[in-house]
């Protein structure tokens, strides 16, 4: 038996159909055809299906669609005009973070996530942060050169900005 449940993804309100079991996850890739969300391990391990919840990080894998009804969604499709997501991008590009891509969304959404909580960020603490994040690949060099530079332009930037506001 499904059930009517009522989110707000990326901005806009969405009704769905679901039936109890359903995750997050499926939802978002089967349903709504938001493909970005990967489902690796299924079980909240790996964070390849990182997403916002309510301004939150959370696992799309465990969580239950049904459960969720009146929340706000935001995956990595919603973060496309965001400025630090830019940023995030072009490092992870230049740096070499993004190896077969697998992981890049959760790591996307979950450095984004980071870089907004936390500045001066040295190596160490990126990888204590990170380390929910998992990449089949292995290549957590890249991954954490990325998201350094990343915090470096970004500081910068709000720098300048608050440079030129005053």
């Amino acid at each position: 038996m499904k059930t009517e449940i009522t989110l707000t993804i990326n901005g806009k309100q969405r009704k769905a159909l679901v039936e109890p079991r359903q995750s997050l996850a499926d939802l978002l890739r089967e349903d709504m055809r938001l493909t970005a969300t990967h489902l690796g391990c299924e079980h909240g391990v790996c964070g390849a299906c990182t997403i916002l919840l309510n301004g939150e990080p959370a696992r799309a894998c465990i969580a239950l669609a049904i459960t969720l009804d009146g929340s706000e969604v935001r995956t990595l499709e919603g973060l496309q005009d965001d400025p630090l997501m830019g940023v995030l991008k072009q490092s992870f590009h230049e740096e070499h973070g993004l190896q077969c891509g697998f992981c890049t969304p959760g790591m996307l959404i979950s450095s984004h996530d980071l870089l907004q909580r936390k500045k001066g960020l040295d190596e160490e603490q990126i990888r204590v942060a990170m380390s929910g994040n998992l990449c089949r690949c292995t290549g957590y060099q890249g991954i954490v050169r990325s998201i350094k530079a990343a915090a470096d332009k970004w500081a910068e930037k709000m720098t300048a900005s608050e440079e030129v506001a005053s």
